[in-house]
């Protein structure tokens, strides 16, 4: 199945050659364009496999999942840069299944795309379909969540999730100078969600802090929400909650809403619309979040990989900028879309 290209049945020439005792009259070949679908133009007797043509390039993108707002801005963005390029995009949603992501990238393998946009569902499980773009000389440009084998990629393009992260951790410090009880709500199997963490645990160490415990949550909002609860109860002290990502610091703010606390901060990392809307509320104990910038990455993404292809000089890996969006700057920024 071919979302994107056109395919053409070869041109055959027919030689019509007609002898008879009285003359002999040879009849020039032509070329008969082909109408209509490829079953109305078979190609008989010819065993060579029909190559279908394409103008410009094919990408693949193969996504962990396409309903996170994130991943859907760098989509949106892959297109942009890449429509410059008179390039096109086929995408397919793993849906946070890394078996169903390998049966994907095979079947852009089989599509013979020019290059894939790759963020791994895994990081680690992705190996083996690494190897099998690898020999179908197929680049790939590894996005956001890191492949464990970081060899196997032609380059790496994410946020400084690190910076991110601690730049959280700067603020909580600038708004509770002698420490304080925190928790963290984190997901440890994805390498970007722990960079983050790893930065805003940097920050705030030896600064008078105390884990009181740590939540190992997915992105799902629910699911954060239902755990915050249960801290609340637990823990009658809370100063601050760091949240890994901008879904899990809302769910946390939707327990918090319900239980009537306002004695706490929570912060993230993601700068998506939502949490730039709910730090504009001058009520808001959203303190701020780590933006990224999925625009840039997406940028960042499409000019690696056409330095790739065309055989021009390119960094292995970028990190790009990411800043910290609080109340005091949120209106530069906007709340009604990514930077």
């Amino acid at each position: 199945m071919n979302l994107f290209r056109k395919a053409f049945m070869k041109k055959k020439p027919w030689i019509s050659i007609v002898m008879t005792t009285v003359l002999v009259c040879v009849a020039l070949s032509g070329c008969k364009k082909n109408v209509g679908t490829p079953e109305d133009n078979a190609i008989v007797g010819d065993d060579e496999e029909a190559l279908p043509e394409r103008e410009g390039y094919l990408f693949g993108y193969s996504c962990v999942d396409s309903e996170e707002p994130y991943f859907q801005a760098v989509e949106k963005s892959l297109r942009v840069f890449l429509q410059k390029e008179e390039a096109e995009l086929l995408v397919m949603d793993a849906k946070g299944d890394a078996e169903l992501q390998s049966q994907q990238i095979q079947e852009m393998i089989g599509e013979r795309v020019d290059a894939v946009f790759l963020t791994p569902v895994d990081g680690g499980d992705i190996t083996e379909v690494l190897r099998s773009l690898e020999e179908a000389g197929i680049p790939v440009v590894n996005l956001d969540i890191r492949v464990k084998e970081a060899g196997m990629v032609d380059a790496y393009v994410g946020s400084d999730n690190r910076n991110a992260g601690y730049a959280c951790g700067e603020d909580l410090i600038d708004r509770c100078p002698d420490g304080g009880k925190i928790l963290i709500m984190e997901n440890p199997s994805i390498s970007s969600l722990n960079e983050r963490i790893t930065g805003f645990e940097r920050s705030i160490a030896n600064k008078g802090f105390e884990v009181l415990s740590r939540a190992q949550v997915s992105g799902d909002k629910e699911q954060a929400k239902e755990k915050m609860e249960e801290f609340l109860e637990k823990y009658p002290q809370i100063d601050a909650v760091m949240c890994a990502s901008d879904q899990i610091a809302l769910g946390a703010l939707d327990a918090v809403k319900k239980s009537g606390r306002e004695d706490l901060r929570i912060y993230s990392v993601g700068g998506s619309p939502q949490i730039k809307a709910e730090i504009a509320k001058e009520d808001s104990l959203v303190c701020g979040t780590g933006a990224q910038s999925p625009i840039k990455v997406g940028q960042e993404a499409v000019e690696a990989c056409m330095a790739v292809l065309k055989g021009g000089e390119h960094q292995s890996e970028v990190l790009v900028e990411t800043v910290f969006i609080n109340r005091e700057n949120v209106e530069l920024y906007g709340t009604n879309g990514w930077q």
